[in-house]
């Protein structure tokens, strides 16, 4: 594995103006995300640029743009809030260790190759859930967005504070926050090539603030915003670890390292089918977390790779990690140089664009669509939602893929059941050689044939015994493996089973067509050492003749 992301040369123009170009969109995104997580807009501004930088050197998808994004913020507001509230003194600092830890727990996904299993979970699961993240987003913002500080109690606080928080809205403040909504809905296409709708929000949203609202606030009372924001280079945070938070802390770590995998990898996806390329999924999870571990060291939100970056990036020229690296010293250079511009900008700009933000996290097409398609899935998907808003977003994935399996399982299982066969006369619909008929036939159903057939995974267990209680009818029987193509632990133990009772029952036994795995499992259950050798080394036909020769010279 090549230690550094594909930079190229090659298409130098290209990746220079797609970098700027991404740089442009995540500045206003960054104070956005910044602002919305309560670190500040700094913490989400070199959030930015390391996480980009280093994911785009270290990772393993060329055109990926990685910065905060809205499903980050939301799982970072709540680890602030938590941790701040049990331990106001070092709350912040431990804040940042998770980020850290985050990014730690990415990198060991990455080197222990366990990149392409991350998405593989059903849509109706991750739709859900990047919903739910979307709909925590705009219930948290909509405090800032009418002019108020956002109340405490996350979701369920908010949602019980909205007449109040509706009461004592701030007409100017909203009025803001709805001009930057507006700005980013309706500016036609056209100019969205020439300049991003969120930069134009911001600067529009700024202006309108420092011109018009002066001469409209008849209270007197100033528009909130950001502040003053620190010129130099972040100052290094060592990692804190509190003595009765480090649960909660690796807990957090966790729930922030496997989004922001997911969030990654959905992502270079989206860049794979515009580039007709294919990225490295455990290359880049070791990006993304050293990125994290690096911007949680300097007092960064953990961030992961951003769509709307990534296709503009594309779109716009971008071909080799190049232009992440571009976007990232661009955003640096921005930083160092104009970070007093930014004190002006009113806190309800921001909010209105996380409050679309959230709105595009939702996924409103499969919503819209999802009880047509499969009335199952609708009820994983709304499932998903309410847990990710109301509960806690590892309890909604953790029940989402444990429900969307355990039918997915049943349907398999009903499948399989019905290639467990147990046959002791022939008819026209077997598939099996007419010889093999005959010999069904000349045993006169005291010889029985119990055919397995496809993937015998545990759910057809139960199955297996209840086609074996036909033994008890008959004399011989014959067990056919040959068409099984994966025989698992439970199916295994099901088959020994009615191995063992035909045994003991005195019936003659014979074990057929076992190879490869199927054969290594059932000798690893010592399966063979119940039956005579020549009974576990002919084919079913052979098998089929004995057991008719046996059951003739019975008494």
């Amino acid at each position: 594995m090549r230690l550094l992301n594909q930079i190229s040369s090659k298409h130098l123009k290209g990746d220079l103006f797609g970098g700027l170009t991404a740089a442009v969109i995540a500045l206003p995104m960054a104070l956005a995300f910044g602002v919305a997580s309560g670190a500040g807009p700094e913490a989400g501004l070199w959030s930015a640029v390391f996480i980009g930088l280093f994911a785009a050197l270290f990772g393993g998808t060329p055109t990926l743009i990685s910065e905060p994004t809205g499903p980050m913020t939301v799982v970072m507001t709540a680890v602030i809030a938590n941790l701040t509230a049990s331990n106001p003194t070092h709350g912040m600092a431990m804040a940042f260790t998770v980020v850290m830890l985050a990014g730690v727990f990415q990198i060991l996904l990455g080197v222990l190759r366990l990149g392409r299993y991350i998405t593989q979970m059903p849509y109706t699961v991750i739709s859900g859930f990047m919903s739910g993240i979307g709909c925590i987003l705009i219930v948290l913002q909509l405090g800032p967005a009418l002019g108020q500080k956002a109340p405490p109690g996350g979701v369920v606080g908010t949602l019980q504070n909205l007449p109040q928080l509706v009461t004592g809205v701030q007409p100017l403040e909203f009025a803001l926050a709805a001009v930057t909504m507006a700005i980013l809905w309706f500016t036609p296409q056209r100019f969205k090539k020439l300049l991003p709708p969120q930069l134009l929000a911001l600067v529009a949203g700024t202006i309108i603030s420092l011109t018009l609202m002066p001469a409209l606030n008849a209270s007197g009372e100033d528009i909130r915003r950001i502040g003053e924001i620190s010129a130099g280079f972040p100052s290094l945070q060592m990692p804190f670890f509190g003595v009765n938070e480090w649960r909660l802390m690796l807990t957090d770590a966790a729930v922030l390292g496997m989004l922001g995998c997911i969030d990654a990898l959905l992502t270079s996806v989206v860049a794979d089918s515009l580039t007709r390329t294919e990225h490295n999924s455990n290359k880049e999870l070791v990006g993304q977390g050293l990125g994290n571990l690096v911007a949680g060291l300097f007092g960064g939100i953990a961030g992961a790779g951003a769509t709307m970056g990534t296709v503009v990036n594309i779109q716009t020229g971008g071909r080799s990690a190049l232009s992440g690296i571009v976007r990232a010293l661009v955003l640096m250079l921005v930083i160092l140089a104009g970070s007093g511009l930014a004190a002006r900008i009113p806190l309800a700009v921001l909010a209105g664009i996380a409050l679309k933000v959230g709105f595009d996290i939702v996924d409103w097409g499969f919503l819209k669509r999802a009880h047509r398609i499969s009335a199952k899935g609708a009820l994983i998907l709304y499932l998903v939602i309410g847990l990710t808003v109301l509960v806690d977003l590892i309890v909604a994935v953790a029940v989402g893929v444990f429900v969307a399996n355990m039918l997915t399982i049943d349907r398999l299982s009903q499948k399989q059941s019905d290639v467990v066969k147990s046959i002791s006369t022939a008819d026209d619909d077997l598939d099996l050689p007419q010889e093999e008929k005959a010999l069904l036939d000349a045993g006169k159903g005291r010889v029985l044939l119990f055919q397995l057939t496809g993937d015998m995974i545990f759910g057809v267990a139960k199955t297996i015994g209840r086609e074996h209680n036909a033994i008890g009818q008959c004399n011989a029987v014959v067990f056919d493996l040959g068409a099984v193509s994966h025989l698992g632990v439970t199916a295994a133990l099901a088959v020994e089973n009615a191995v063992e009772e035909a045994v003991k029952a005195k019936r003659h036994v014979y074990v057929v067509g076992a190879a490869g795995t199927t054969r290594k499992r059932l000798e690893a259950l010592k399966l063979f050492e119940l039956l005579p050798a020549d009974h576990t080394q002919l084919s079913r036909g052979e098998a089929l003749a004995a057991a008719v020769e046996a059951i003739k010279i019975e008494p």
